[in-house]
């Protein structure tokens, strides 16, 4: 209640006025709950890539590729030994947020023939008005013959973290604007150049929250979509060099589901490395081809992205607001995979616990509870699940839970990847 200062009111006029205040602020919330705030912004036409800093990189209709390089520089190969590469670089003008972001993660959509790799580097400009470092979101190629694909450990100043795809501000700290920067690599001698179709980013401030409220209908329910289903556990101990094997392979097995719904799928060579006692070959090679080595697992979202592309596919990662944002996409006959951690009894028919696991949203039933191709599941024929609204829509867009020691631990706060076929026409953003 504030104080009310009158020198030449009566008494009585003061004891009014200040009921009368008193009475507005109990009418009146102390403080309106902080709203999520949710952007995703991408450069991938010539007219875009014309409009940042083009350092021996030439722009045209595939994107951005090497020209002239600018210089030369040594990267380990797979073997330990170095190799000198040609390099050239892009960079973004000053994409300005609008809001003060904590979070940023990125996309890119590039083919990277033998011999290439390319670097997504960001910065930030901070609330106070200094500009970071650049920090790496990835170093990435399609294969994993010429470096080692990997996020990189132990990026952490006093602007923010980079914990494997998701760039964090430190407490305080905003950003209110950031750049992207491409640096493509050729091996010395090698013709071929990387070629990026897209980069782009998402930022958000989403407040710290333990529940959300249940949305109401987005104009999906009874709709579902004939994506396919592969179970991540029938992978069980396979390869376990990329991430420990298959039933840690929710993320690649979501993305595989997804990229063969719109009609591609790995080449038979692409497959060849893969016994012919293994079911579901392309999951193993979707997770062989989104391993992380920093990470040492493939639920780097960014790479499973960038992944998603390689197949002449377009794929980036948001958030979104609610269920009820996540209708639209289903409408248009886009799937989506989403973030989402809970214990066994959080998620009726789940029968798990998860501290992180990836899913496709495949559609809704009539009275709006999510239609999920869940990876962990006993066989492809139970991938299939029927998951209530209200609990699902809380365990994904979250950003905290307590876990069975009752400690908070993060949750990913409405995640989820986008992907489509080129210029495939996505809903509105709310």
């Amino acid at each position: 209640m504030r104080t009310s200062r009158s020198i030449h009111r009566s008494a009585l006029t003061v004891i009014i006025g200040a009921l009368a205040l008193t009475m507005s602020a109990c009418a009146q919330p102390a403080h309106a709950p902080e709203q999520p705030a949710i952007d995703y912004h991408q450069w991938h036409s010539a007219d875009d890539f014309q409009s940042g800093t083009a350092e021996g990189v030439r722009i045209g209709g595939a994107g951005i590729q090497i020209d002239e390089p600018i210089g030369t520089a040594a990267h380990p190969a797979p073997d330990g030994r170095a190799r000198d590469y040609d390099y050239a670089l892009w960079t973004s003008p000053l994409q300005a947020t609008g809001f003060g972001t904590t979070q940023l993660v990125a996309s890119w959509n590039a083919a990277t023939p033998p011999g290439t790799w390319l670097r997504l580097e960001m910065r930030g400009r901070t609330n106070t008005g200094a500009q970071t470092g650049w920090y790496v979101m990835g170093e990435w190629a399609s294969g994993d013959a010429d470096i080692h694909r990997t996020s990189l450990a132990g990026q952490s100043d006093v602007h923010g973290t980079v914990n494997v795809d998701t760039f964090t501000t430190s407490p305080g700290t905003t950003l209110s604007g950031y750049q992207l920067r491409a640096t493509l690599y050729r091996a010395v001698g090698t013709p071929a150049s990387p070629s990026v179709s897209m980069l782009g980013a998402m930022t958000s401030r989403i407040p710290d929250r333990f529940g959300v409220p249940t949305s109401g209908p987005g104009g999906a329910w009874g709709i579902e979509l004939p994506v396919p289903r592969y179970s991540q556990n029938v992978h069980s101990g396979h390869f376990p060099q990329y991430g420990g094997g298959g039933e840690a392979w929710c993320s690649p097995t979501s993305t595989e589901m997804v990229v063969e719904y719109w009609g591609k799928r790995p080449s038979e060579q692409d497959l060849a490395w893969i016994g012919p006692q293994h079911p579901d070959p392309a999951v193993d090679h979707a997770a062989r081809q989104t391993f992380d080595y920093a990470y040492d697992g493939t639920g780097n979202w960014s790479f499973n992205a960038a992944y998603a592309a390689t197949h002449g596919l377009e794929a980036h990662i948001t958030r979104l607001h609610s269920l009820a944002d996540a209708e639209p996409y289903i409408r248009s006959g886009i799937p989506l995979i989403t973030s989402q951690s809970f214990a066994a009894d959080e998620l009726d028919g789940a029968g798990y616990d998860t501290d992180g696991h990836l899913m496709v949203i495949v559609g809704f039933t009539t009275n709006g509870d999510v239609i999920a191709n869940d990876p962990a599941s006993s066989d492809d024929a139970a991938v299939r699940n029927v998951y209530p609204r209200a609990q699902f829509e809380n365990v994904w867009l979250r950003t905290k839970r307590r876990d069975a020691t009752g400690a908070v631990v993060d949750a990913s706060g409405g995640i989820a990847y986008i992907i489509t076929p080129p210029r495939f026409p996505l809903p509105a953003a709310p």
